[in-house]
C-alpha cells in the first residue's frame, strides 16, 4: 500500500471518529424550534440528557436564548443571565451534571412558557467501572478568601456555534478524502 493510501485511510477513520461520537445533539423543540408556540415541557419530558450532549436552539430574530439560575428561571428574570445568545442558531454543550435553565430573552415569551429546564445526568461511560465515587465530605472546601462571588464567574459565554454544520463539514471532509483515495 502506498503512503498516500495509508494517509487517506487514516484521515477517513479520523473523519468518521469525529462524526461518530457518543454525544446526542438535541434540536430544542424539534421542527418547531425554540418558539413561543412550542410545548417545551412536553418536548423535554421523555429525553435523558447526559454530560456531553448538546442542545441546538434554532429561533427567529425576535427571540434569544439565556441561561439563567433557578430563581431567575422561575420569575423570568433577565437581569442576571449566565449566558446569552441571539444569533438564531445556538449550540450549548451540556458539560456538567445538574439542572440547567434556559429562557427566552423576551420576558413576555418567557412568561408564556418559552423556557426550558433540563436535568443533565453524569455519563456512566465516562468513568471506569468500579471507580470510587467522591463523597461530599472528601471534597476540599472552597477558599473563603474571595468575598466577591461575581469574580468566580468566568467572562466567557461558553456558547459554541456551528453544531450540525460542523458535523456536516467533518463528514464531507471524510467523503472527499475517501474519493481522493479511489
Amino acid at each position: 500500500m502506498g503512503k498516500g493510501v495509508v494517509l487517506g485511510c487514516v484521515l477517513v477513520v479520523l473523519g468518521f471518529a469525529l462524526t461518530c461520537s457518543a454525544a446526542t445533539f438535541y434540536t430544542v423543540g424539534d421542527s418547531s424550534g425554540w418558539d413561543i408556540s412550542t410545548d417545551l415541557d412536553t418536548w423535554a419530558k421523555d429525553k435523558k440528557f447526559i454530560v456531553g450532549d448538546v442542545l441546538l436552539f434554532q429561533y427567529s430574530s425576535s427571540n434569544s436564548v439565556n441561561e439563567v439560575t433557578e430563581e431567575s428561571f422561575k420569575g423570568c428574570n433577565m437581569t442576571d443571565t449566565l449566558q446569552t445568545s441571539s444569533n438564531g442558531n445556538t449550540s450549548i454543550p451540556l458539560n456538567r451534571p445538574g439542572e440547567r435553565y434556559f429562557v427566552c430573552g423576551n420576558k413576555l415569551h418567557c412568561l408564556g412558557g418559552m423556557k426550558l429546564q433540563v436535568n443533565v445526568q453524569k455519563d456512566p461511560a465516562a468513568s471506569p467501572a468500579g471507580a470510587p465515587e467522591a463523597s461530599e465530605g472528601s471534597l476540599p472546601r472552597p477558599s473563603s478568601k474571595n468575598n466577591n462571588p461575581a469574580a468566580a464567574i468566568p467572562d466567557s459565554t461558553g456558547f459554541i456555534n456551528g453544531g450540525m454544520v460542523s458535523l456536516l463539514s467533518a463528514f464531507l471532509g471524510s467523503m472527499a478524502t475517501l474519493l481522493w483515495i479511489l
